[in-house]
Formats: structure tokens, sequence, C-alpha cells
């Protein structure tokens, strides 16, 4: 099986707690395009109520079942929707993964006066002044919760420090006495990326660090996970989550797959954190800056080394290759989003081959309701369809030239009528010889993505496949292609009367 994953939410959805329904709703057609799981935005209360995408973390315990910060629901709904939304998916044979955000704390419900020193923005290692009494919003009650699920009651000494002195209203970072940043973070920025915002949580305490693992077990069991989406990785001590998901796997008696989120630049930084444990898989995210260089370098990207310092080259079991992310899309501190253009070509490179596990953005499947309505990635589906019906078998590259690159999968037996041809290019149209297998020897091979005409395979198996400038080509023998044709007016057929009756309803 060919496995695809699914960032199940962009940023800019609207606030009006309709999600959790929609992805129950659309679970169904999710397995149809080949979907195995889903990545849930956090689903626990944060600093803005109603209006947070999740990441402000306020209360972890609340599922959008407690008034707090001014709201029952998130902004995606009810506890109770939620848990219905995650039953949906996995009735549908799709696994249920639970964003995870440990790193910080934000909303508190009081401040603590508290002993700490000022450090440098640029450089944590480096103290400002000598240290003051500040103001910290560091005392996390959860009055409306009233200790359901835990008593666990957060205060300064649950953190490392805060980036707000309200005493003196100054915003700067401030390590609290007798705390000091964790050693296993990101160091070649900020001297020490321990700190990234909020109050910023000493998950090595002894009492922070079994609170984590009780709320952990709790979520499992509560909510029924299949696993985690784990946020931040590099601003959090690599030893707590070795220790974290052991024990968290051990409670619920099974794997829990896991991806973690490492903002890191090349392989080698992904690499060291994986270690010899390999206790999760990484998103790829140097693979989505090849990506995005690609797609704005007016055609100056060598695409021969298109998967050169990625960690889908050098570790593709544990490797979660994606195009595109709530953090990517426009508007966002990590902006970098791959243009329209070459668009599909990426996520051909990521959904048609055999390495690597990808993870497509609902807000490419969708489209995003901001910079003016970004509009989905028409292919995306077929793309979708393809990978999970027919890009199967051997694998041939034909990655050998700066601007026009392609490969070929021969297909196997046990999915009739597999086997695929891509080809593409970011200058002009060009084409390749490529070899898709003797199995496939006298056929014609017709172009479902694209413009090109049918090809016929040579008797030694190999076959010129081509493609339009600045373009994308998929072909698929021709029996599949047209059976492929067939199931799409089909569905379409199927999808309009479905319409037509719920109008009648209505």
């Amino acid at each position: 099986m060919n496995g695809t994953m699914l960032q199940g939410f962009s940023w800019y959805l609207p606030s009006d707690g309709s999600h959790w329904r929609r992805l129950a709703e659309q679970a169904p057609s999710f397995a149809y395009e080949g979907i195995t799981a889903v990545w849930l935005p956090p689903a626990y209360k944060g600093e803005k109520g109603a209006a947070d995408v999740g990441y402000g973390v306020y209360d972890t315990y609340d599922l959008g079942e407690f008034d707090q910060k001014g709201t029952v629901r998130t902004k995606y709904g009810t506890r109770a929707e939620y848990e219905a939304a995650i039953r949906a998916l996995q009735a549908s044979g799709i696994q249920a993964l639970a964003d995870v955000v440990l790193n910080q704390r934000l909303g508190a419900d009081g401040c603590e006066d508290v002993r700490a020193q000022e450090v440098a923005g640029g450089n944590r290692g480096e103290k400002i002044g000598a240290p003051q009494t500040i103001s910290a919003w560091t005392r996390f009650s959860f009055p409306g919760r009233a200790g359901r699920y835990s008593d666990f009651a957060w205060d300064w000494r649950c953190f490392h420090g805060v980036d707000w002195d309200e005493r003196s209203r100054r915003k700067a970072i401030f390590l609290f006495d007798g705390k000091r940043w964790d050693d296993a973070v990101e160091r070649a920025e900020n001297g020490n990326y321990d700190y990234l915002m909020g109050a910023d949580v000493d998950v090595n305490d002894p009492r922070v660090f079994d609170e984590l693992v009780r709320w952990g077990c709790w979520y499992v069991d509560a909510c029924g996970l299949d696993g985690f989406r784990l946020d931040a990785l590099k601003h959090i001590d690599r030893g707590f989550y070795l220790r974290w998901l052991d024990a968290v796997r051990k409670h619920a008696g099974r794997e829990l797959f896991c991806v973690g989120e490492y903002w890191g630049r090349t392989a080698d930084e992904l690499l060291a954190y994986l270690g010899n444990e390999r206790a999760m898989s990484l998103f790829d995210v140097p693979l989505h800056y090849n990506l995005y260089r690609a797609s704005c370098s007016n055609g100056n990207e060598d695409l021969s080394r298109i998967f050169s310092g990625t960690l889908v080259e050098r570790d593709p079991v544990h490797a979660v290759t994606f195009a595109e992310n709530h953090d990517t899309q426009p508007g966002q501190a990590l902006q970098s989003f791959v243009q329209t253009w070459f668009k599909p070509a990426a996520y051909a490179l990521i959904l048609l081959r055999e390495a690597g596990y990808p993870c497509v953005f609902y807000g490419d499947l969708y489209g995003m309701p901001n910079g003016g309505n970004i509009p989905a990635v028409a292919e995306l589906p077929l793309l979708m369809e393809i990978r999970r019906r027919f890009a199967y078998g051997t694998q041939h590259d034909f990655l050998d030239a700066p601007d026009v690159i392609g490969w070929t999968r021969e297909g196997d037996d046990e999915h009739e009528g597999s086997g695929v041809a891509v080809v593409l290019t970011d200058r002009d149209g060009g084409e390749k010889r490529m070899f898709v297998g003797e199995r496939h020897a006298g056929e014609r091979w017709g172009c479902v993505v694209g413009e090109q005409e049918d090809v016929t395979v040579g008797a030694d198996g190999w076959a010129t496949f081509r493609t339009l400038g600045g373009r994308l080509s998929v072909f698929l023998p021709e029996r599949t292609a047209d059976a492929l044709e067939h199931d799409r007016v089909l569905r379409r057929i199927r999808r309009e009367m479905a319409e037509d009756t719920e109008e009648m309803r209505a």
C-alpha cells in the first residue's frame, strides 16, 4: 500500500467551530483518495479561545469542553465533535494523528514575582544587566476546568523563562533564577534556541515531566489516538521526547506512529536529531526548500539535484515529505510558498516516487481563504489517485539533466494496470527516453496529466516521453488511462446526483 498523510488544516480556516464536523464528513472521500493518516490541528484550548489556531497553548486537557478563554469550543469545534471526527476517520481506515505542542504555554491565569536575568535575544548565553525581580505570567490554575482530569497547577518553577515583564510592561527574554536553558536543542541559532515564545516549559523538571506523561497517556486513552505530530522539536531537549514517547507507547501497548517538526535546513541536522534511536519520523524540510527554490528560480535550479541534501535521500524510511504546510503558506513566519506553476511537479516529486511518506497539505487540496483566496492545486486529487492505484513496482530514475528530469515505475502483479512514467521541466519543453519495463513492451501509454500525445513502448521496454515548457506530464498504460478517465466521469456523475438529491431534500 502507498500510504499518504494529510495535514488536515491550514492556518486561515474560518473560526466557526465547524472543522471537526467537516473532517468527519470528508473521511470517506479521504480514504478513496488514498489518505492513510490525517494530522489533526491542535485540539486543545489556546490563549485566544475560539480564534486560536492551537499553538498558543493554554490548557491541554480542555479539548473544547470547558468555558475558558471566553468559549467552550475551540476554533475547530467541541470535544464531542473532535472525538466523532477521530472515529469517522478510523472507520474509513485512516489513522488520527494529534498535534502535540509542549514547548510553550500562553494566556496564564495570573502573574508571579520571580527573580530573573535578562539575556540577549541573539545570544541567550549573554546576560544583560543585573538580576532583577519581574512579574511573570506563569500561574496556570485553569479555573474553568476546576481540577477535572488533572489538579496539576503550573507556576514559575515549571518554566525556564518568559519574554514579558508585567511589572515594567517591557518585552525581553528573561531566564528565571535557578534555571538554565536545555542543552540538547538547536545551538547554531541564538546561541541556544530553547526559548521560542510565551512561558517556556521546563520539560526536564521532574514534576513537569511526570505531568506531561500523565497527560499523554490520558490523551491517547480519552480519544483513541493512533499517533502524534510533534511541534517545535528544535526548541525542546532531545532526550525529553525519547523518554516521553517511550512512556506513552508502553502505556498504550502499541507503536503510535510519530512524526516530528524539526525545522532544520540540512539533512545532517535532521539525522543528528533522529540519532541511533530512530524513535520517530521527521518532516523533510530540506526537500521543501529545494522545491521552493525550484519554483522561484526562473528555470535556473538544477533539477537533477532536487533530492540532494534531503532526508528522503539519506533516510527514506524516516522521511515525511511535503510541498507545503501551515507555516510556509503566505502570511506566516516561515513563508516559503511553492509557486503555483510548479506545485503539480512538486507533488509529483513526493507522491509518485517510492521513497518517503508524502504529506498533502489541506490548503493545496481545497484552497486557502487568504492571499486573495489561493486556489486548490487542480491536479492534486488525480496525482493522489495515481499514487494509490498505479505507482508501484521497480523505480527507474532519469534525474540526469538540469532542466528536464523523469522517472518510471514498472508496476507489479498485485495492482492491475500499474506502472507510471513522469517527466517534468522548469524551463523549455523537453523529452526523456525512459525504461518502463519489458512487461510493457508494445503498449500504448496515454498522458493523463499534461497535454502530450500517446507514446508506444518499444520491444525493449523503452519509450520517449515529452512535456511542455514549465510543465509536468504523467503517463499511464493506455488501458489504465482509459479506466481512470472512466472512473473520474462516473465519480463526477455520482457527485452531481448526490448534490441534486441534497438540493431536492432542502
